[in-house]
């Protein structure tokens, strides 16, 4: 049991949390961590972009990532409406500093930054679960029920809502809002046996779109493929089976995918989750900061969960100690960190909204190389979108590209929009 009087309460030690309390521990900050489960701990969310590895370096794990890690090259896409697959190279992208990233089993990544967190000095407490959260006006009380179902009661300064999709705070405000223009749900399973690219694609995720939604392959070190569903709600409700059965009939409904696990065996028991998609009305507070997924989540497939939480992370280190050292800064240091938080997925959005539609599949299944549009796409799928890297202008023509090919294909793209908006309203 950890007494005292923490400056910095972190609910939550998945990367967000764990890479908040490392970098504020090594600064010299009295930082407490309480997650409510015990590391290794299963996560999904096992594939990772090439702009987490300078993140990795900056915290000093890169070379335990990197043991733990599937090398993954790019992102192949692969369409029943196209015949054939096209593949996104990360070398390819304006920047090609960062060629490579890794698919992770979550357990052993997570547990990775949580140790680095430790070490470097923040205090951790498992098994832990936080229950009520009250602010005054020097900071908050925090209540935590332990596993042999006592209490513990802190008082801090700041607190740290990295809680995933748990989303503690945002919940308990009453501030968590389902997304309007998007909604979804998974199924996913690990397999073992499964048919992957060859050579040094080996690693490569695979998006596989089907009538439903679209479906990822996540290739791991271990021999173990990561495969999920996402799909509209309305397809997830006519579910009358077994989560088991189900991922292997709505499997069956992609011949692609099918192929490439023939001769792959299920090797745990499938979930399925719902409410996939929301966002809290806000990122901050005076004394308190949401990372990651415990601030919104929209849709996993660009990959982008991991390095959304660690690069908010980054950023709210820096805010908190400003709030704490500097308080006249605060007000702009925390706009300055609303504005950073909402800039990922604010990017990403605007392509996962529209995955599904066929102008979007055109565009990627057809990437045109000119005025690097290719290269710049990729540099966002590469998660390139914190630095100076010129992107904006190019995906601004790309947008603009994309309303043109709606527009030549109104009937489908309109049919899609229906579609869309019906899934979205019944959900």
């Amino acid at each position: 049991m950890l007494n005292g009087t923490p400056e910095v309460l972190v609910i939550g030690a998945g990367p967000a949390g764990s890479t908040l309390a490392a970098l504020l521990a090594e600064r010299g900050r009295d930082v407490l961590l309480l997650e409510k489960d015990r590391h290794p701990r299963f996560h999904i969310g096992e594939s990772l972009l090439p702009l987490n590895l300078p993140l990795f370096e900056r915290l000093g794990v890169a070379a335990e990532v990197e043991r733990i890690g599937m090398p993954k090259l790019g992102a192949e896409f692969v369409s029943p409406w196209h015949k054939q697959p096209v593949t996104f190279d990360f070398a390819q992208a304006l920047d090609k500093s960062f060629s490579y990233a890794y698919q992770v089993r979550r357990s052993e990544f997570d547990q990775i930054l949580f140790r680095n967190a430790v070490r470097k000095g923040a205090r951790a407490l498992e098994g832990c679960r936080v229950t009520a959260v009250e602010f005054t006006p020097e900071g908050a009380a925090v209540t935590a029920r332990l596993e042999d179902g006592a209490e513990q009661r802190w008082h801090t300064r700041f607190v740290v809502d990295a809680s995933g999709r748990d989303t503690f705070l945002a919940s308990k405000m009453g501030i968590k809002r389902r997304n309007r223009k998007h909604n979804s749900a998974a199924i996913y399973g690990h397999f073992t046996g499964a048919k992957r690219l060859p050579g040094k694609a080996e690693g490569n995720l695979t998006v596989f779109w089907f009538d439903h939604g679209w479906f990822w392959f996540i290739p791991l070190a271990d021999g173990a493929t990561s495969v999920g569903a996402v799909c509209w709600p309305y397809y997830m409700k006519t579910r009358t089976t077994s989560p088991d059965r189900f991922l292997l009939d709505t499997i069956a409904l992609c011949p692609a995918l099918a192929e490439r696990l023939r001769d792959a065996t299920l090797t745990a028991p499938a979930t399925a989750t719902g409410n996939y998609s929301y966002v809290a009305d806000r990122t901050m507070g005076r004394n308190y900061l949401m990372l990651g997924d415990a601030y919104t989540f929209i849709d996993p497939v660009f990959s982008t969960g991991v390095l959304l939480a660690m690069q908010g992370a980054f950023a709210g280190a820096d805010t908190i100690e400003t709030c704490l050292d500097r308080p006249a800064q605060a007000d702009a240091a925390l706009k300055s960190f609303d504005a950073m938080m909402r800039r990922g997925p604010g990017i990403f959005s605007w392509l996962i909204y529209r995955v599904t539609t066929p102008a979007l599949r055109e565009l990627f299944m057809a990437p045109s190389s000119k005025f690097r549009l290719q290269e710049a796409l990729i540099s966002v799928l590469a998660g390139d979108i914190y630095r100076d890297t010129p992107v904006r202008a190019r995906l601004l023509l790309f947008q603009a590209l994309y309303y043109l090919k709606s527009v030549i294909l109104l009937r489908k793209s309109l049919s899609a929009w229906f579609r869309r908006r019906r899934s979205i309203q019944s959900a």
